[in-house]
């Protein structure tokens, strides 16, 4: 890393859009067990928009983990694994089906450090999502790069709460994970290639994706409250795998849900919080 500068990455900017149509919605909605689809003009749930606007990149330029290569408009680290690691979003006003969706992103930070797995690079990135309406979301992106290790050694575990006042169980499989790389358009091997995760990337079994596991929560969160969060955030503290059980909980604290999903074995692998504004 010391022939590449990753911090003159920050402030690179990048310009997109796409839409979810009707026939993306329908498939959302049975991978994401939603109920009904949302038909044209309804609103978008929240968190759909991560499948709008995609990574088309050629398969000539995909590198072998199945991310699009280095470079680009994500900065060139030379670390073999990238991930998702959390996020926080604030929603302004409704997306809807079919309607043209733009996002502006901009490299807010990249930051290296060494741990007691090696070295690592923080890449932050902000987002502005427009719907046709204006302004809809704020977010941001928090990526981490890691070195592949030797051998899977998992994090500390942490307990899921007890006494929740929002639970749900979701079966896990390889069809889920299937299903939502589709949807997303997310070749990352990890996902749904058992030889590669195992036998490569030294993981016991298929990662769940964070941002399922996010989308999975947030819903959960408007049903308890009776009504989408004004404000979400999240991060991933343990690997999911396609053989666990996915434990989703909230418990209030102030006003604040906070949430949490976790594995059959009872331990969290993602915590999140969702807000709402005081209604006038």
């Amino acid at each position: 890393m010391d022939q590449v500068n990753l911090t003159a990455w920050a402030g690179k900017q990048d310009m997109s859009s796409g839409s979810i149509d009707a026939t993306m919605a329908a498939m959302l909605a049975a991978t994401l067990e939603h109920g009904d689809a949302p038909r044209m003009g309804d609103v978008l749930p929240q968190l759909w928009h991560w499948c709008a606007i995609l990574p088309t990149v050629p398969n000539n330029a995909l590198a072998k983990d199945g991310h699009p290569a280095l470079g680009g408009f994500l900065p060139p680290v030379p670390l073999e694994r990238r991930m998702w690691a959390g996020g926080a979003l604030t929603f302004h006003a409704p997306l809807h089906v079919g309607e043209v969706i733009t996002r502006h992103s901009t490299i807010a930070k990249v930051s290296e450090k060494h741990g007691a797995t090696g070295p690592m690079v923080f890449v932050t990135v902000d987002h502005e999502v427009h719907g046709e309406d204006g302004l809809a979301i704020t977010e941001r992106q928090d990526i981490v790069y890691l070195a592949i290790p030797d051998s899977f050694t998992p994090p500390r575990k942490q307990p899921l709460p007890e006494g929740a006042a929002y639970a749900e169980d979701v079966r896990v499989n390889e069809a889920l994970l299937f299903r939502y790389s589709a949807c997303t358009f997310n070749a990352h091997r990890i996902h749904f290639d058992l030889p590669y995760a195992q036998k490569v990337e030294n993981y016991p079994g298929l990662v769940v994706h964070g941002p399922l596991q996010a989308t999975r929560l947030i819903a959960g969160a408007a049903r308890t409250k009776g009504r989408t969060p004004d404000g979400f955030t999240f991060r991933g503290v343990h690997p999911l795998f396609h053989d666990d059980g996915l434990h989703l909980r909230g418990t209030w604290e102030d006003g604040t849900l906070r949430l949490w999903a976790g594995t059959s074995l009872g331990h969290q692998t993602m915590q999140a919080s969702a807000t709402w504004e005081e209604m006038t």
